[in-house]
């Protein structure tokens, strides 16, 4: 983003501004210095509870976050918006990640590491993760694939984005790729992509098996499956659960 952040030593009020990365930074044992979250940022589950909510991620209470007095304040450039970020970085300093492949994400680990001194757990965190990635099995040969998140309009995934490149790490070809971040797709278009496998994620659209059918009546011969969304789009820690995950969804795809 071309910007230089200062950054406190060591900072004691963090407000975080994307869920994934409140999860990380409960990971690295920072939860008692974490002193506000969005309302979407719902792990650790218990944990985050008692934290102050300072609005969704995009739209800040501004007002709450001058209450909250932070030193630091982490976001992501697509998660978040724009005019509340440049608000933000007037009076305090905003970190942000800008995250599009795995490689992505575990820069944005090493680099909060570096952050809040906590290098050491990010380092053991980092490699579990690699390890398991090398590991995962993509589906052979590779089958097309669309990836729904979004009902009325439908919406799918692009290119150049996360979950684009988690699902070319499980052998999907997106049949979106050469469409830019999140595109509406008619029936019509679905129809004619005629992709071998849809998937419908649990997030943002809460998908649900109900909404199978109207997806297997414009692709009949498609295998349509709900995913865990979170599985294949937090790019903190919780990407230690995802290969285990992501396995067991190439399994089911195979078993169609």
């Amino acid at each position: 983003m071309g910007r230089l952040v200062e950054v406190p030593a060591y900072p004691q009020r963090i407000v975080s501004l994307v869920p994934s990365q409140t999860e990380l930074l409960f990971e690295l044992g920072l939860g008692d210095r974490v002193v506000g979250v969005t309302k979407f940022c719902i792990h650790p589950k218990e944990l985050v509870k008692g934290k102050i909510k300072i609005g969704g991620t995009k739209n800040f209470k501004l007002d709450v976050i001058d209450q909250l007095q932070p030193d630091l304040i982490i976001g992501n450039k697509e998660e978040n918006y724009q005019e509340g970020i440049e608000a933000l970085q007037q009076k305090y300093p905003v970190w942000m990640s800008d995250i599009y492949t795995l490689e992505d994400a575990l820069d944005m680990m090493d680099q909060i590491g570096k952050i809040t001194q906590t290098e050491g757990k990010v380092q053991v965190l980092i490699s579990s993760i690699k390890t398991q990635f090398e590991a995962l099995q993509p589906i052979q040969p590779p089958v097309t694939a669309t990836y729904f998140i979004w009902k009325n309009p439908y919406m799918a995934v692009g290119g150049h984005n996360f979950i684009d490149d988690v699902l070319t790490r499980c052998g999907f070809v997106n049949a979106l790729h050469h469409l830019p971040r999140y595109p509406e797709v008619t029936p019509e278009n679905l129809a004619a992509l005629n992709p071998q496998v849809i998937l419908l994620s649990s997030e943002p659209f809460p998908f649900q098996e109900k909404h199978v059918q109207e997806f297997q009546d414009i692709c009949p011969s498609a295998k349509v499956l709900i995913v865990d969304g979170e599985m294949f789009s937090w790019y903190g820690s919780r990407l230690q659960q995802a290969v285990p995950y992501l396995q067991k969804v190439l399994q089911a795809v195979r078993a169609l």
